[in-house]
């Protein structure tokens, strides 16, 4: 495998718990289904998803020195994922837990207390010249997940070892949407967002993608992606205004990661020479065929 990344990918890796039933669940319900343990965290999500795009990710991330992070390391290393500049030195690896039923995701905990007190040693890397340095800047794309701390955050905003780089930002979910701030204002930022993570930024209820990507401009960002599940998806640049397009209708077989699909063919598209219309439309198409029970490419 080529050991030299062409992106890098810096937050969650974890293991996936998924609980599924195939049936309507309700609260408190204790129905049959299937559980599955699978890699994941946003940021490994993306990895997985870009290199089976054709690229070579390193991921920067906390792995715990347990029985569960090398088999975690084994497993994406095996995908094409770069597991060099792990940070191997905090507590047990991170876990996600979500069930989902027909309809969807009915709820989840993320527990990433390792990659949360892990701080600032998930950078390093991008400081001592392994991979950049102050004065050789990360001249590519670098994904950053929002289950980083604002703390973190508010470094990367910062870290002139990114100063040249690609921004694609990324909230874990709504309720961590908020840790975004510091890199509102980036000028090489990109959000990708779902329209209820807007709203959470923007302090207001939105009604679609468009009217959500044209709040995020007002609100000062570069570029931003929204996303609002089957209903329609804008890109909004600033100076260059919002774009539309609309997903294909499918049958649902699963939720967890489509958005993780979805920006890691928009990246690919980009960086193929697509523009903005047709990465869209190449990401909406992907993250359909993720929901409906199959991959891309």
């Amino acid at each position: 495998m080529n050991r030299t990344p062409d992106l890098l990918c810096i937050g969650a890796m974890l293991w996936d718990v998924i609980g599924r039933s195939p049936r309507k669940m309700a609260a408190g319900a204790d129905q049959p289904g299937r559980i599955a343990h699978l890699p994941g965290g946003v940021a490994l999500n993306v990895a997985l998803a870009v290199a089976r795009w054709g690229m070579s990710p390193a991921i920067l991330s906390a792995v715990g020195p347990d029985a569960e992070g090398e088999a975690l390391i084994s497993a994406v290393e095996k995908c094409g994922v770069l597991t060099d500049y792990l940070c191997r030195d905090g507590g047990p690896t991170d876990v996600y837990m979500a069930i989902e039923d027909v309809n969807g995701l009915i709820a989840a905990i993320a527990d990433a207390h390792s990659l949360e007190e892990a701080g600032d040693m998930i950078l390093e890397p991008i400081r001592d010249g392994r991979l950049s340095s102050p004065e050789n800047p990360w001249q590519g794309v670098a994904v950053i997940d929002g289950n980083l701390t604002t703390d973190q955050l508010s470094r990367i905003a910062a870290e002139p070892g990114l100063a040249q780089a690609d921004l694609r930002i990324v909230p874990a979910s709504p309720g961590k949407a908020e840790r975004l701030a510091p890199l509102i204002g980036a000028a090489h930022g990109c959000f990708y967002l779902n329209r209820f993570e807007a709203e959470v930024l923007c302090g207001h209820a939105l009604p679609d993608g468009p009217t959500a990507a044209q709040a995020m401009l007002d609100r000062g960002m570069h570029r931003v992606i929204v996303t609002d599940g089957g209903e329609t998806v804008a890109d909004g640049l600033a100076g260059h205004g919002v774009i539309a397009a609309r997903p294909p209708k499918v049958t649902i077989a699963r939720v967890t990661g489509a958005g993780d699909s979805f920006l890691a063919a928009h990246i690919a598209a980009e960086r193929a020479g697509a523009d903005r219309q047709e990465s869209l439309h190449r990401a909406t198409q992907a993250a359909a065929a993720h929901v409906s029970g199959k991959d891309m490419p």
